[in-house]
This record gives structure tokens, sequence and C-alpha cells, in this order.
């Protein structure tokens, strides 16, 4: 057995790891800033420790620096190993990677060597990774955005899309995030921009560049995140397909998604659009909450993300904008009318 590990390219690393388990061997902020969606975290040294390698080696060089990290590590051997034994399982080997490929890996696939744990370890680390997947988020795909007004039921409609065949991509649901001032509302703690893109990358590498692709109208942003450049280019160009839905039937589904939220949240919501509500429209629509009129706040907040889908809306090429009127919140029926409009795109 190599002791050093055996060494792969990018695509070979991930095709064995569809069937392997995954180490990432570097330090939990690391791994929590951006890591292979997989992986596990076993990391060889602490954020401190890491940080104390590093000063070291630009203070005093790489000798020192490698001694350094032997008198963090030596204590710690036995649980690193154990942790290894456990993660590899019956398999008895490991994919790992660390930031470059380099010392990182190499030192805990020696160490899980004494096991006969066998290692693959990723070629260029982390970083190659991360270099493969913007390369293929920017590869060309036919895709349409889904846009409309708030409350018109995208998610809905996207879901009910895949299930009649379509690919679909749901950014919301990968950013754990509704997209506006109440889209963290009932909803988990959101990635990283980073890894956001790599559960991104996840999503879309297994799909058909040559069929088309269903994605929702996004600001660069979603929440507290990001989306990769690479995506946002091509929702900012791809046609759209707009759901203009009566505003009874947009103020009935926000009711239902955000009716049964504690008031105090849905204060808290309201106050983070403060400035572009408008101090009084604000203290009306927070009177209304506390008064139990949670409709009432619903239309007086509406009037103001209307105004803003509209102004986003012009800044857009006309003739990439398809309007698609509808008077039903059956998400069932306005799939089937998109797909009707879908179906007379040209790419």
């Amino acid at each position: 057995m190599n002791s050093s590990g055996n060494k792969l390219n990018v695509r070979e690393f991930l095709r064995l790891s569809e069937n392997l388990p995954v180490a990432d061997v570097r330090t939990p902020a690391e791994y929590e800033q951006g890591h292979i969606q997989c992986a596990v975290n076993i990391p060889l040294f602490t954020d401190d420790e890491r940080a104390s390698v590093g000063t070291t080696y630009k203070n005093q060089g790489r000798e020192k620096a490698v001694l350094k990290g032997l008198e963090f590590v030596g204590p710690k051997m036995g649980s690193l190993l154990k942790e290894g034994i456990r993660v590899s399982g019956n398999h008895r080997e490991l994919m790992l990677y660390c930031w470059r490929g380099g010392m990182r890996s190499e030192s805990m696939a020696w160490l899980f060597s004494r096991a006969e744990i066998k290692s693959n370890l990723l070629e260029g680390g982390y970083k190659s990774y991360r270099g493969h997947l913007l390369e293929h988020l920017s590869l060309d795909r036919k895709i349409i955005i889904l846009g409309g007004y708030t409350g018109s039921g995208k998610t809905s409609i996207l879901e009910k899309l895949k299930d009649m065949g379509e690919q679909v991509i749901d950014l919301e649901g990968i950013a754990n995030h509704r997209g506006s001032a109440f889209g963290g509302l009932g909803k988990e703690i959101q990635p990283t921009s980073e890894q956001f893109a790599n559960l991104l990358y996840e999503e879309m590498k297994d799909l058909d560049p040559e069929k088309r692709l269903f994605i929702e109208d996004e600001s660069r942003s979603i929440g507290s995140l990001f989306i990769p450049d690479e995506i946002f280019e091509k929702i900012r160009k791809s046609k759209i397909i707009a759901i203009c839905p009566e505003p009874g039937v947009r103020t009935a589904k926000l009711l239902e998604e955000y009716g049964g939220f504690p008031r105090e949240e849905l204060v808290t919501a309201v106050k983070k659009i403060e400035k572009r509500l408008g101090t009084e429209n604000m203290s009306e629509a927070i009177r209304s909450i506390n008064s139990g009129d949670i409709k009432d706040a619903i239309e007086i907040v509406l009037n103001y993300y209307d105004n803003a889908y509209k102004y986003g809306l012009s800044k857009r090429d006309k003739s990439t904008i398809l309007f698609l009127d509808t008077d039903t919140r059956d998400a069932g029926v306005n799939a089937g009318r998109v797909i009707e409009i879908a179906d007379q795109i040209s790419f």
C-alpha cells in the first residue's frame, strides 16, 4: 500500500466518491465555509493550531512549521486513526482531501495506512474541486426562468414541473430561504455562499444540458448568500415566463404561507424593509399584524414588492419576457400553462 495515498484527478475522485466515504481533513472553519457535500470532517488541525503552524512557517520556515505541526498532531494520532477507521467502515478505503492536496491529506493517508486503510487523495485538493464546479456551472444550458410577482406560487409550480418530468433547480430550496424579508421564517440556517455553490453543483451535475431547465427568478442574493456569477448571469439573460395572478390569488397564497407565524416574527420581518417600505407603511403593517389583520399587512407589503418586481422587469430585455396571466392558485394548472408557453421558446 502506498502510505502517501493514491492521487486522483478531480473527475476520477468525484466518480469514486459516489460509492466510497469522503473525508475533509481541513480545519472545522474551512469545512464550514465550504466542502464537498458528502464529506465528513476529520480535521488534522484545529483552527487555532493551523493558524499557529502558518505563523511559524511564515516567520521561521518549513522545518519549524513541520515540527510545530507534529507537536499538535502527536498526542491525538490515536483518536484521528480511530475516526478514520470509523468513517471508512467496511470499505477500509477513504477519499481524502485538504486545501491543495498537500501535506495535510498526505499525512492523514500515512496515518490511516497504519490500519490498512487505503487512501485516495484529490490532486490539487479542495481548490481543484472548486475550479471544476465553477467550470461546470458555466456550461451553456437551455434555461427558462420562472418569474412573477410575490405570492405567485412559483415554488409550487416548479415542484409540479419536476413531477411532470421537467428539469428543475429550486434555488430557494437549496438556500433555505424564500428570497424576501420574510424568506427566513421557518427555515434552517442558510449555507455560506461558497457552500451554496457546492450544493448547486451537486444538483446540476447530472442534468442534461441539451434539455430545458427551469430556474426561479432571483436577485443576486437569496437571504444572506449570493448566487454564483456563473448562474446569475444566465438568470439575467435567459427568457423569463412571468406569472401574473390576480391580486386576491396572491394574497390568499401568502396568507396561507405566513399567516401562522408568531406576530413578533412577522413584525421583525417588516422592520427589515422599513427604508424601502416607508415608515408610515411599515407602522400601518405592524399595527395590522398586532391586531391580527394579517391580510391587511400582506396587502401593504405586497405593494412594495410589486413595485420592486416591476422595476426589475424593466431592466430586462423586453423580448425575453413572456407573461402568463392566471386566475387560479392551482399549481398543476399553472404548471401546464407554463409548459404551453415554454414549448414555444426556441434556443
